[in-house]
């Protein structure tokens, strides 16, 4: 008989990430059948208890060890394979030989290996203290923590403007520095264009679609998503700028943001003008090109012919009656970017990043009609992994938005690159099969699926082997965000093809 063990273990905080790979390794202990090991955060603590896990009392500082087993003689060697799963995670692997005690500041370490460039990722709350130490030592920072509080994030933006330093985030994804990826990056060629990105799987396409062309990256600055709003008035975009317009290598700098406020928008357009260097502005917004199209005319610019963009599959079939377009995604770029070109066509778009706050989403991301939801945001990424590394959430809402006979249209994103996921089809690849086959089930056609595959044939997990996984579940796949969308706004407005 199938049993159930949850504890909490009080004050045991570990990295998200690294308690990931935990559950993975546990879940494949002989005689478990599921295992979830996280933070008691209120979101995974939601979670769990949609896995039918039924919890005592925790706080977000305690451990969550939540086993579903065979029977109860798997227990012992479980939590065995837990604790050791844990010690592994926190000790790592010294390789043998003499071991070097870690550096256990920021400044410290920088004192001890130098280098111009300083990655912070730790939790939002602590980045400050890093990410000054780094300034404080003449470096640039790479900020990839999200949750990051606005004032902290001006503060340091300040500060670097004023020394000359380079601030990439709060919540910095992407970049391409000394032709090195950082973060969740891409693998391009080396080349003659810069780009400062205000967006991390905006980035991510924009490097997905100039691989695709034969155009290569000297560099790509990201800069926070927040960077062009009002508050911020892109201190870290300006000095980008500088640095792309000095860097003899770059002939085109492409400057890409999710939706800016309009006056910071202005001011960096008219600053740009100033520049030796050809400036072009692909700022996401109502009326606005789309990130392919500003590619495109980038590629004019460059004297470059743009190429068909790849797609993978054939055609999705729609049942001719149209519905509802439910859009699940892990780039909030790419969200923002679908949405806007379907409330053009399709009217409001309910999501948790709402074009208007009319328009939001409640906790349990669920409403009627039209809907797109980035499961990237800081909201759903408190106290766990980004869901380009850990898709538990988006493959549970997956399911619920399948179960929903309003939906006529499911579109997704999947985003390659180092850091992400080593082979995200693996696990998308049967959900989508298994959307599609519950509508069967029902005696309607299969649930149409578009898919939007970003990345390069370089990237770790394959581009080519990728889609057509998701192909082989399926679904149709398109190299461009704009492309699918268009797709699933035909199939959402009654299209059979």
């Amino acid at each position: 008989m199938s049993a159930e063990h949850v504890e909490i273990r009080a004050g045991a905080y570990a990295d998200s990430v690294a308690l990931l790979q935990v559950s993975r390794d546990v879940a494949a202990t002989p005689g478990v059948t599921a295992a979830q090991v996280a933070m008691a955060t209120e979101l995974n603590l939601e979670v769990l208890a949609t896995m039918g896990f039924t919890l005592p009392p925790a706080s977000p500082n305690d451990m969550v060890v939540a086993l579903r087993l065979e029977d109860e003689t798997a227990l012992a060697a479980a939590l065995a394979a837990v604790d050791a799963a844990l010690a592994a995670a926190r000790k790592g692997d010294p390789g043998g030989g003499q071991v070097t005690v870690p550096a256990r500041t920021t400044a410290s370490a920088l004192r001890r290996a130098g280098g111009g460039l300083a990655l912070v990722s730790v939790p939002g709350a602590s980045a400050l203290v890093e990410a000054m130490d780094a300034l404080d030592a003449g470096c640039d920072v790479m900020i990839f923590s999200d949750n990051v509080p606005l004032e902290q994030e001006l503060a340091m933006k300040r500060i670097a403007r004023q020394r000359g330093l380079l601030v990439m985030g709060p919540d910095c994804g992407t970049a391409v520095v000394g032709g090195v990826g950082l973060g969740f990056a891409n693998t391009v060629a080396p080349g003659k264009v810069g780009i400062v990105a205000a967006s991390g799987t905006g980035c991510q396409q924009v490097l997905a679609l100039l691989d695709a062309a034969g155009v290569g990256v000297a560099a790509a600055l990201g800069v926070g998503g927040r960077d062009l709003s009002a508050a911020v008035g892109g201190l870290s975009s300006l000095t980008a700028l500088d640095r792309l317009d000095a860097d003899p290598s770059v002939e085109h700098i492409l400057v890409i943001s999710k939706p800016p406020a309009p006056e910071v928008a202005a001011a960096l357009e008219e600053y740009a003008g100033g520049l030796g260097t050809p400036v072009r502005f692909a700022l996401l917004g109502a009326g606005q090109p789309d990130l392919t199209a500003q590619v495109e005319a980038l590629l004019g610019d460059l004297g470059v012919a743009a190429p068909t963009w790849p797609t993978w599959g054939e055609p999705a079939v729609g049942s001719g009656e149209g519905g509802a377009l439910r859009g699940l995604f892990v780039g909030g770029t790419l969200c923002d970017e679908a949405m806007l070109l379907a409330a053009e066509e399709l009217g409001p778009i309910r999501s948790n990043i709402p074009l208007s706050p009319e328009l939001a989403l409640d906790a349990s991301l669920l409403s009627p009609g039209h809907m797109m939801i980035d499961f990237g945001d800081d909201g759903l990424t408190r106290g766990r992994a980004h869901p380009m590394i850990d898709p538990t959430l988006r493959l549970e809402h997956l399911a619920r938005v399948a179960a929903d006979a309003e939906t006529s249209v499911v579109l997704l994103d999947v985003v390659l690159g180092h850091g992400a996921e080593d082979d995200p089809a693996a696990g998308l690849a049967p959900a989508i099969a298994a959307a599609r086959a519950a509508r069967t089930d029902r005696g309607g056609p299969p649930l149409p699926v578009v898919v939007a595959c970003v990345g390069t044939a370089a990237d770790p997990q394959g581009l080519t082997r990728q889609a057509e996984a998701l192909v082989a579940a399926g679904a149709e796949v398109h190299l461009s965000n704009a492309a699918a969308t268009r797709r699933a706004i035909a199939l959402a407005t009654g299209g059979t093809r």
